[in-house]
Formats: C-alpha cells, structure tokens, sequence
C-alpha cells in the first residue's frame, strides 16, 4: 500500500477592515461611504466562511486518520503472514537452547542426538492428533524437562486419547530402535548412547499416570486388563531389571487402586467418554504392555552393548 501523506490546513488570514467613524443622521441627503484603499469598487471585505474552514479541518483529520488506519492494518497483516514462521522459530530456537544445556553435561554431539529423539517423540502425537482431526501446536523444548505441545483437546473419547497417548512412545521406539541399528553398523558407542536413553525416555512415559502417556492409555483399558498388566511388569522385572519397571510397577499399583474406587462414581458424561469396544480395549492393552517389554529388553541390549565404562561427557 502506497503511503501517503497529509496535513491540516491552516486557516485562512482574514482580510484587515478599516475602521469606521461614528455615524451622525444629517438633516441633509447623506454622503455615500469612502471606499477602503485597495478596494475600487468600494465593497465590503467578505470573511472567510467558519463552516467551510471547519469542514477542511475535519476533512483533512479524517484523511490523517484513515491513512494510520491503514498503515496499522498493513503491519497487522503483515504479522499475521509471519505467524506460520514465528511457529517454526519458536521449536528451532527452544531447541537450540536444549542443544545448549545438555551440551554443558553431555556434550554438543549427544545433545543434538538427543534432542531429536525428543522431537520424534512428540512428532508422534502432533501426527496422531492430525488425524484425530485436532489441531496441534509445533513441539517446544524445555531444557532438563523434555518437550510439549498443546492441543485444545486429546479426542472425543478415552479411545482417542489413548492413540494420541500412545502415538509418540510408538514413533520414539522407532527412533531409538534406529540409533541401535546405526550404532551396532558403524560401531559407534555414541548411536548406542542414543539408543539407550531413547528407550528410557518412551519407557518412562508410559509411566501409568497422567498427564504421561501411560495415563492416557490406562483411561481406555478395562479394569481387569490393569491387573494384567501389572503382574506382566512385575514378570518382566525379573527378566530384565530395570528400575524405570519398578517405578511403573509402584505408580501403576497406585493408579488402579484410585481408578478402581472411582470406577462407579462417574458421571453420564464421564462415562460416555470412557466407553470403548472390548476389541479396542484389548488393541490398546496389548500395545501398551507390548511397548513396555520393547523398550524394557531395548534398554537392556543398549547397556549391554555398550562399554561398561561409557561417559556421555566424552561423546
């Protein structure tokens, strides 16, 4: 848009009048009245009109008006187009920032590894809840907090939360599923290191309370498929010990105990919402524990694999 500019108009001067002299009535004809000088035609000076002076003013302010109007417009559509962009600067710059932080503990290359192992988890949900029809916010990074992103709602229903809930740990076991493969190729202890804490990292998300996607799965599974899965995490402890099964074996006692209490205290609406099929109640349990003995045996096999004596710092 063109910009132009304007200004007030100034006042027109008026034109000097003469005095006049005192009148007197002669008893004489009267003596015609003495032209002013400059004036041949011995006619009265008009004055400028108030009303039209005043039109120009108001004119000339709302010209002055309308053009900031449009310039404000210009800047706020101009940001409006920049929205997509600020978006995308948002995750690169909260990454940097992360890459930065866990390179004071970790170094430069394990931190940048790591990072992208966040950014893959959370591309999960964003990519889920795309095709639950929500609109998801681009990933943001909190250092030594991990990653988040926002979204109105997680689905219509448990079963859609659950997807939603389920959908990053799946896509980070894939990605850390490939950190193994590259580090056992390239014989590289740094993609082991990777590996490793991307197991640990979706493993503990499944920690069966919310707002971790464990909890969102949980809300979809039937109360006696808690049980099993329970005593499934305590079998696979002693297979594979680790203590991010201890922990989820220690919350998720605790959560199916309040989840059983409150099981018949739900409302008409709450319990439209937690109404799923058998079928997808079995699908959702079966991926869960199944994630779980996944990434419990993939942590396993990346410590092993790695040097005893590994330091992240030295990476």
């Amino acid at each position: 848009m063109d910009n132009h500019d304007f200004s007030l108009s100034a006042p027109a001067p008026a034109v000097p009048v003469a005095p006049m002299a005192a009148s007197s009535y002669p008893t004489h004809a009267p003596v015609p009245a003495q032209p002013q000088a400059g004036d041949p035609f011995g006619e009265q000076p008009r004055r400028a009109a108030p009303t039209r002076n005043l039109r120009k003013r108001i004119g000339s302010a709302l010209a002055a008006i309308g053009a900031l109007a449009a310039k404000f417009w210009a800047a706020i559509k101009g940001g409006l187009l920049l929205l997509p962009k600020l978006k995308l600067l948002t995750t690169a710059g909260t990454a940097l920032i992360s890459v930065a932080a866990y390179s004071l503990f970790f170094g430069w290359t394990f931190a940048i590894g790591f990072v992208v192992l966040l950014f893959v988890h959370e591309m999960g949900h964003v990519i889920q809840l795309r095709k639950e029809g929500i609109k998801a916010s681009a990933p943001m990074f909190v250092p030594f907090l991990g990653a988040l992103i926002t979204a109105k709602s997680l689905g219509e229903n448990a079963l859609a939360e659950a997807r939603v809930g389920l959908a990053g740990p799946i896509l980070g076991t894939v990605g850390a599923g490939v950190c193994l493969v590259i580090g056992e190729a390239t014989n590289s202890d740094l993609f082991r290191a990777l590996a490793y804490i991307g197991f640990f990292l979706n493993l503990f998300n499944l920690l069966p309370v919310v707002p971790l996607d464990g909890g969102r799965a949980m809300a979809a599974m039937a109360p006696w498929m808690w049980f099993v899965g329970l005593g499934a995490v305590a079998a696979l402890l002693f297979i594979a010990p680790n203590f991010i099964l201890l922990i989820i074996l220690l919350f998720g006692g605790m959560e199916v105990w309040r989840r059983w209490k409150a099981r018949k205290t739900r409302s008409l609406e709450q319990a439209a919402y937690y109404r799923v099929s058998p079928r997808d109640r079995l699908l959702v349990g079966l991926v869960y524990v199944g994630l779980i003995v996944v990434l419990a045996l993939g942590m396993t096999d990346a410590h092993i694999l790695s040097s005893g004596s590994h330091s992240f710092g030295s990476l």
